[in-house]
């Protein structure tokens, strides 16, 4: 297995940040929906069918945006709405190293897990499970897929937390809960 080098992957965070377009700072005219939908388990859809190129999802998640609970694609001039039924992302891949958590979502983004990128508990729109959601950017969040979730159980550790009983974990100085035990 080769080994995971944490100042690479976070000088790819800022490389990958930095070709993101602007989409908070724009803000065209609504012009209807369309019919595209991120399913729960991550996969997007056009019209019914899942859209297999993944450099098209890639392109369609970058100018994924958030306002309240609804999602839109948005360009300079243009702003339609889709469909989602839980998170736009799920958290597929982690490594921990130096004491920092650093996570990959199903369309490729990066973040280390910090007070800028938290893990927080939501209850998931679709089974109302409370689960841990990473921020990946601009008010998008990743639901952690489930493998990803149980692999960082193992490493968790039991705390006391407003005197209820958390699965506990740490990235850097940022500490976490998993859920409630």
């Amino acid at each position: 297995m080769a080994s995971f080098d944490l100042g690479a992957f976070q000088q790819q965070i800022s490389s990958q940040n930095a070709a993101l377009p602007p989409v908070d700072k724009w803000n065209p005219e609504f012009c209807g929906d369309i019919d595209i939908q991120i399913k729960h388990d991550g996969t997007w859809f056009y019209m019914g069918t899942p859209i297999g190129r993944k450099a098209l999802v890639k392109l369609f998640s970058s100018v994924l945006k958030r306002e309240d609970d609804h999602y839109f694609l948005v360009t300079p001039v243009e702003k339609v709405g889709i469909q989602v039924e839980d998170a736009p992302f799920i958290i597929t891949q982690w490594h921990k190293e130096d004491g920092k958590l650093a996570l990959t979502t199903n369309t490729g983004d990066d973040l280390v897990v910090s007070s800028e990128n938290p893990i927080q508990i939501f209850a998931d729109k679709k089974t109302a499970a409370y689960l841990p959601y990473a921020l990946v950017r601009r008010n998008l969040w990743a639901r952690l897929h489930q493998n990803v979730f149980y692999q960082l159980a193992e490493l968790g550790e039991e705390q006391i937390v407003d005197g209820k009983h958390h699965l506990m974990l740490n990235s850097g100085d940022f500490s976490f809960s998993l859920g409630e035990l």
